[in-house]
């Protein structure tokens, strides 16, 4: 299973229109190599390197696994649409928040996880709590980092 995105590469910066210092809108992503079994799809953003703890700033869940990525500013309808149920982040929101570090470079990883059931989880639901619900239903993962420094 792969993840990426054609807006930056593995390890790459991540361009600032993606960002608090942009328009702030989710990147274009693009996965491939899902497990045939795969009934949902999960997505996590989160940045390890915030001074208080991981911070997480995307979680989508039941992404059909039929989909094969996200457009560039996917609309918060689109994905409801579609099936796709957003969880809280940090910036108490479900929605996307793009990068935005008090200081220094940071990396932000974009997870998949194919898994063999959908979860029962609404749009409130924390990473944490669907990272609960995914044990032992993980049947591949992927991720992409990115890199984000603010310009001052």
């Amino acid at each position: 299973m792969n993840i990426t995105s054609s807006a930056f590469t593995e390890g790459g910066s991540i361009p600032s229109k993606y960002t608090c210092d942009g328009a702030d809108v989710s990147p274009p992503l693009a996965w491939g190599a899902i497990p045939d079994s795969a009934k949902s799809l999960v997505l996590i953003c989160d940045d390890p390197d915030a001074p208080m703890g991981t911070w997480v700033h995307w979680v989508a869940m039941n992404i059909p696994s039929s989909m094969t990525g996200f457009d560039e500013a996917v609309s918060n309808d689109t994905l409801t649409q579609a099936g796709v149920v957003q969880g809280i982040t940090d910036f108490r929101r479900s929605a996307y928040g793009g990068p935005c570090p008090p200081s220094g470079t940071h990396r932000y990883y974009f997870k998949l996880y194919a898994l063999d059931t959908s979860l029962s989880l609404g749009s409130g639901a924390t990473k944490k709590q669907v990272e609960e619900a995914m044990a032992g239903h993980i049947l591949a993962q992927a991720r992409l980092i990115g890199r984000y420094r603010r310009r001052r």
